[in-house]
């Protein structure tokens, strides 16, 4: 039987932190960036209870100037 990968969303979620403070951004300035009313999306993706959109994903590489997949952390699951 072959593996299925999933995303880890508590390992993207902290990779997430690790590439934003390493680009010195805050999640006032990515929350502001993506416009949004409240920091509260970028706070769950930080803590891995949900995942960027796929637009946001992209949004969200362009802006830590990395690849999309440099930003999920995927494991082999099966």
């Amino acid at each position: 039987m072959s593996t299925i990968p999933t995303i880890d969303m508590v390992k993207t979620g902290q990779n997430i932190i690790r590439l934003r403070k390493e680009k010195g951004l805050t999640v006032k300035e990515l929350q502001t960036a993506f416009g949004f009313e409240t920091p509260q999306a970028i706070y769950k993706w930080q803590h891995g209870t949900a995942l960027p959109s796929v637009d946001n994903l992209v949004i969200l590489a362009a802006l830590l100037e990395v690849q999309v997949d440099e930003i999920l952390v995927v494991s082999q699951v099966g």
